[in-house]
């Protein structure tokens, strides 16, 4: 009798533990605080698009005002000094001018600090920690196909208030072109980890970085005008 339960009781689990393994889980992805994203395009939820592709027509899924979404700081700045408009911010204006688009800036509900080392000082702490910094205001998305979406390389990374607002936002059927302003890490690899949190989006794989002291010349802002006439607009 005791044997016959025994039996019984071993099936049952067997059952149980094949139907948990073959029961679909939610993938949850998490941001990555380091740079080692760069070059690799696996395990992203959107299409990279390459516009030197033969068989994609420029402009050709574009349609619509597009939305000029950025983040920026100013105040002291690496190589540049003591600035009014930040080096992204200077891209941005740049793109929204030559689109005719709408825009929305991403600033902090505590702004950070204008000197340089004690901004590095916050911002390394927020790294760290995994912090996701709250932001002023809001914009709709849903209006909008395509989305240039621009911002600072700050250690190797996307600075934390940018994984705030894109994980607050669906990207559902988006299309996003980011740009970027750097010093020497080019875009460090975000365009991917763009991909892992931008879900359900189309990331243009022909995005636009900048040194952000070339940024603020008169040759760099040229540089960003040609890259979006070369995107059709």
């Amino acid at each position: 009798m005791n044997t016959k339960i025994i039996s019984t009781a071993i099936g049952i689990l067997a059952i149980v533990a094949l139907a948990w393994i073959a029961w679909p889980g939610k993938t949850t992805h998490t941001a990555s605080n380091s740079d080692s994203t760069a070059g690799s395009s696996e395990a992203t939820n959107i299409d990279i698009i390459d516009i030197n592709d033969d068989n994609h027509e420029k402009g050709a899924t574009m349609s619509g005002k597009p939305l000029v979404i950025y983040f920026s700081r100013a105040d002291e700045n690496y190589e540049v000094g003591t600035v009014d408009v930040g080096n992204t911010a200077l891209l941005a204006k740049v793109a929204i001018d030559q689109l005719g688009a709408d825009s929305f800036e991403i600033k902090p509900v505590t702004p950070y600090p204008a000197v340089y080392d004690e901004a590095i000082e916050q911002a390394t702490a927020e790294r760290n920690a995994g912090a996701r910094p709250d932001y002023i205001g809001d914009v709709d998305i849903s209006g909008y196909d395509t989305i240039f979406f621009g911002y600072p390389i700050w250690w190797g990374d996307l600075p934390m208030i940018v994984y705030n607002f894109v994980e607050d936002h669906d990207w559902s059927g988006k299309i996003v072109i980011p740009f970027n302003t750097h010093e020497g890490s080019g875009n460090a690899g975000t365009y991917q980890t763009l991909g892992s949190i931008m879900t359900g989006a189309t990331l243009r794989g022909d995005g636009f970085n900048l040194a952000g002291h070339v940024a603020r010349t008169s040759e760099g802002q040229a540089r960003m005008k040609t890259w979006l006439t070369g995107l059709g607009y």
